[in-house]
């Protein structure tokens, strides 16, 4: 099972179409040889003498009595509370630098159903379902944390682990009972963070159990005497293409979430940069902008986390440190009158804990910024563009 996560990985990276073709085959070879051992193996359940089979089933709900069933709804219940999220991420809307248009979406699904009630009816209805596509790091599930904050109703935040299960035909009852719970606690999200591993296209040579699952998914989205008033599934994707037509109808906006601009690269920056020394002007974070072309939102932390290590590789270099006022210890130069010679790792236990570091400058983030690069290729970003030209819409 561990496997399948890597396999997954690497599809969402490969371009080279047979090897992905490959990677498909190798994890649907994997499941099923995991599920075998799960029923077979592990865990074998009674069965009478001779009736047994190499495909053992979980007993019946009511071979045991009335209330195995009852039981039943229990323990899914149980498996699917840890997907509640109980505690706010405390991420606000302003926390999400630009992505405007993805922003009012999710409002006008999540906050206006709550709070004005009033204004929707039979014709004018709030949105069911919002996917959410785009480059790695760009701040779908950022965006998705920001709606837990600011949702008043109940969140699930679902994975593919939360839905699979050893026993035949429970994976099923999970998506079902899941489904049942949020709508039972009204108004709700479920959130499906990568959703293409749960909800690809369908062929002919997948896994029985596999195709169940993305059957009950359609049908609970979007059945007969499947009503999905009060709640909306939000997903989330990096390979929109992957996902089966059916479950793309389902979604009733598909928005691209798509490279930040150079305005909210600015803003990436600046807001971590409030949170630690720094000698940077506001003209300093705008030129910042500008120069990370290309960089998405996750480049960018990582672009602020190696500047912010530079003052500490100066420290790691430095022969002469000097006393500040406070009585700390800050590296200088060769030449400072008022140094002391000393290596970092020289310094005693007491005097270790004096060491301050010193403030990240306009260089370091210029360094950090040539010695990182976009993570994101031109070829995937055209892919993201045909895809919302046909089907999606930009935030």
């Amino acid at each position: 099972m561990q496997a399948l996560d890597v396999f997954m990985y690497l599809i969402k990276f490969e371009k080279n179409p047979s090897l992905v073709k490959l990677y498909k085959e190798k994890m649907t070879a994997y499941l099923q040889r995991a599920e075998y051992i799960k029923k077979t193996v592990l865990d074998v359940p009674d069965v009478p003498t001779g009736g047994g089979s190499a495909q053992q089933q979980k007993p019946a709900a009511g071979a045991g009595g009335g209330g195995e069933e009852n039981k039943e709804e229990e323990k899914m219940q149980s498996a699917l509370s840890s997907a509640i999220v109980s505690e706010s991420p405390n991420v606000s809307w302003d926390d999400v630098s630009g992505l405007e248009a993805a922003k009012e979406g999710l409002k006008e699904a999540v906050v206006l159903p709550i709070k004005f009630p009033q204004l929707f009816d039979e014709v004018r209805q709030p949105w069911r379902g919002i996917l959410l596509y785009g480059p790695p790091g760009t701040g779908k599930s950022f965006l998705a944390k920001a709606c837990a904050t600011e949702c008043e109703g109940t969140f699930f935040s679902i994975s593919s682990s939360d839905l699979v299960s050893k026993w035949m035909g429970e994976s099923e009852k999970l998506v079902k009972q899941l489904f049942t719970m949020a709508r039972e606690r009204k108004p709700s999200i479920v959130f499906i963070d990568e959703i293409d591993s749960l909800c690809g296209k369908r062929s002919e040579g997948e896994n029985d159990s596999v195709r169940r699952i993305k059957t009950e998914f359609l049908v609970q989205m979007q059945g007969v005497g499947n009503s999905m008033d009060g709640v909306l599934v939000l997903g989330a994707t990096n390979v929109p293409w992957e996902i089966d037509q059916a479950m793309r109808r389902r979604f009733q906006k598909r928005i691209c979430i798509n490279l930040p601009d150079a305005a909210a690269r600015t803003g990436i920056l600046k807001s971590k940069g409030t949170k630690t020394p720094n000698a940077l002007t506001d003209e300093d974070w705008v030129e910042l902008g500008d120069l990370s072309e290309g960089y998405s939102g996750s480049d960018m932390s990582i672009v602020f986390n190696e500047a912010l290590m530079m003052p500490l590789r100066r420290c790691q270099n430095a022969t002469r440190f000097k006393r500040t006022p406070s009585g700390g210890f800050l590296p200088t130069f060769p030449s400072d009158p008022e140094g002391i010679n000393k290596r970092l790792y020289d310094f005693t236990n007491e005097e270790s804990s004096k060491l301050r570091s010193p403030e990240v400058t306009m260089d370091d983030f210029r360094d950090a910024i040539t010695r990182n690069k976009p993570s994101v290729g031109q070829e995937d970003l055209q892919q993201y563009e045909d895809w919302t030209a046909e089907f999606g819409q930009d935030a």
